[in-house]
C-alpha cells in the first residue's frame, strides 16, 4: 500500500515489498542483493576446485558441510514458517540445493578415494535427495505462513531487516519461533567453521580448498551485516530494540565472519 510509505522508494515498495525512505534504506536494500549474489556464487569456485584436485574429501570437514547444511535447512524452515517474500524462500531454497551438491561431491570423492565400489550407490541416493529437495519447492508457495499480518518475524533474510514492533513490546508467538530458530542456526553456521580449522591445522595445508568459497562467503557477510544495520528502525522503534530483534542473524553473519578470517590465516 503506496500511502503506508508516501516518502519511500517506488521499485524498493513493488519489487520487494519493503518501505525505503531514504538513503539509508536504499543502501540496506542494495548492499542486500549483492550480498545474496555472494552467498550464491561462493559454491561455484568449491565445485570447480573438487573435480580439478579430487582430493575435496581430504580438504574439507564432513562436519563442516553439515553444520553449514543444518543452518540453511533451518534458515529455509524459518522463511517457510515467517511468511517471507518468494525471493528470500526461493534464495533460501538455492542454498540448501548447493550444500546438497557439495555433500554429494564430497561423498562421491571419498567412495572414490577409498577404492570401495559403491560409488554408483552414493551417486543414486544425492541425486533421489536432490530430486526430493528439488520437489518441495512448489509446495512452498502453497503453504500457509504462520504468520499473515505485517509484523511476522523475518527470518535470516538479507532483505527484511525492518519489523513493525514499536518500543520495547513483548516478542509475538511468530516472533519467538522466528527467533529460535535464527539462533539454532546462527549456532550451526558458527559451530561449521571449527572443524574445518582443525582439518586445516591437522593438514598442515589447505590444499584441495577454494579459498574463494570463503572469500565470497566473508564478503556475503560482511555486506549483510551492514545490509541490517543500516536499515532504520520503524517509527517509535529504539535502535537498542531494532538489534534486540536481530542479534541471532548478526551474530550468526559477523560471527562466521570472525571465524572465516582465522581460516584465511
Amino acid at each position: 500500500n503506496g500511502s503506508d510509505c508516501p516518502n519511500g522508494s517506488r521499485w524498493v515498495l513493488e519489487v520487494f515489498d519493503e518501505c525505503a525512505q531514504d538513503g539509508r534504506d536504499i543502501a540496506s536494500v542494495v548492499l542486500g542483493l549483492v550480498s545474496i549474489c555472494c552467498f550464491a556464487a561462493a559454491s561455484f569456485p568449491q565445485f570447480y576446485q573438487a573435480c580439478k584436485t579430487g582430493i575435496m574429501d581430504r580438504a574439507l570437514s564432513i562436519y563442516f558441510l553439515l553444520g553449514w547444511l543444518g543452518g540453511d535447512l533451518l534458515n529455509l524452515i524459518g522463511s517457510f514458517l515467517a511468511n517471507q517474500l518468494p525471493l528470500q524462500v526461493y534464495t533460501a531454497v538455492y542454498y540448501v540445493l548447493a550444500d546438497l551438491v557439495m555433500l554429494s561431491l564430497y561423498c562421491y570423492y571419498k567412495a572414490k578415494n577409498q577404492g570401495r565400489g559403491f560409488v554408483a550407490p552414493i551417486n543414486v541416493a544425492c541425486l533421489f535427495c536432490l530430486l526430493g529437495a528439488a520437489s518441495t519447492v512448489p509446495l512452498l508457495g502453497r503453504a500457509p505462513g504462520l504468520a499473515s499480518d505485517s509484523t511476522a518475524f523475518r527470518g535470516r533474510s538479507l532483505l527484511s531487516a525492518g519489523l513493525e514492533e514499536l518500543e520495547s513490546k513483548p516478542f509475538t508467538r511468530s516472533e519467538i519461533i522466528g527467533f529460535t530458530i535464527g539462533s539454532v542456526s546462527s549456532v550451526l553456521y558458527l559451530c561449521s567453521r571449527l572443524p574445518q580449522i582443525y582439518t586445516n591445522y591437522q593438514r598442515k595445508s589447505t590444499a584441495g580448498v577454494s579459498y574463494s568459497l570463503f572469500a565470497l562467503v566473508m564478503l556475503g557477510n560482511l555486506l549483510y551485516g551492514a545490509s541490517v544495520l543500516l536499515k532504520n528502525p520503524e517509527p517509535g522503534q529504539s535502535e537498542g530494540d531494532y538489534v534486540l530483534h536481530h542479534l541471532p542473524w548478526l551474530i550468526g553473519s559477523l560471527g562466521v565472519l570472525s571465524l572465516d578470517v582465522v581460516v584465511s590465516f
